[in-house]
């Protein structure tokens, strides 16, 4: 379990009914064009992961998602014993002020279930041409050695994070955590299924997985009104603090 504070209140506490049996923590966060979030959600369904923890908070702006009217927490853990992977999707936005309670919370909590690298699924709204239209990574050097030697997957030519992405890396960058973020670019759509798909293509290939792709639109269309909201949710906060910024 892992918990932060902010004016004497809990904000992001992350328990598990059984610790993961896996070294890799794959995260997808709520963002612009939802990306991200989608492959998670995709990654959880096509792998036949299941729920293995889950996040409270308080504090923050309420989310509490249903389906076939059950509802469920906004931010879960899912794993399987056969498989190296954990998948941490986080519905929940994250306002500018929370962000480093919250990827302190993450990080404690790999260091605690004995994680030893995370990679991060991230789409980001930056100007682009139609040649870039792949995925890129920001990585430390462990995480680079580690996974990215065979892969045609090129590093982002430039530019900086911040918000939970920078917090993340740089933990990477101060500790043993192998840390690595996935970067594509993203338009408006929601959720932004091309960039979703790259994603998914980058984790298939990094960490040698066998993801079908193909049915990923028509399970997107099932997701389409409830990311709608969430991304009028997103708008504001993104257009004035973004958690990225690429030259």
């Amino acid at each position: 379990m892992a918990a932060h504070q902010r004016e004497g209140r809990s904000v992001f506490d992350i328990s598990h009914t059984e610790a993961p049996d896996s070294e890799t923590l794959v995260v997808g966060f709520a963002e612009f064009g939802l990306a991200g979030l989608t492959a998670a959600d995709y990654l959880v369904d096509h792998l036949e992961l299941e729920e293995i923890g889950h996040v409270t908070t308080e504090g923050l702006p309420a989310v509490t998602p249903f389906e076939n009217g059950a509802p469920r927490h906004a931010s879960r853990l899912f794993s399987r014993p056969d498989l190296d992977i954990t998948v941490f999707m986080n519905e929940l936005f994250v306002p500018p002020w929370a962000t480093d309670a919250v990827a302190e919370s993450v990080l404690d909590w790999t260091e605690a279930n004995d994680v030893d690298e995370v990679a991060v699924l991230s789409g980001v709204p930056y100007q682009h041409g139609p040649e870039e239209h792949r995925t890129f990574y920001v990585a430390t050097d462990d995480y680079r050695d580690h996974r990215l030697t065979d892969t045609e997957i090129p590093p982002m030519p430039g530019g900086f994070f911040n918000g939970l992405n920078a917090k993340l890396v740089a933990r990477g960058m101060e500790s043993p955590l192998r840390t690595g973020v996935f970067v594509t670019p993203v338009h408006a759509q929601v959720p932004d299924i091309e960039a979703a798909i790259r994603l998914l293509e980058a984790v298939e290939s990094v960490y040698d997985l066998t993801v079908d792709t193909d049915p990923l639109r028509a399970y997107a269309a099932n997701l389409q009104q409830y990311y709608a909201g969430l991304a009028e949710q997103l708008a504001p906060e993104t257009d004035d603090s973004p958690d990225w910024m690429f030259g």
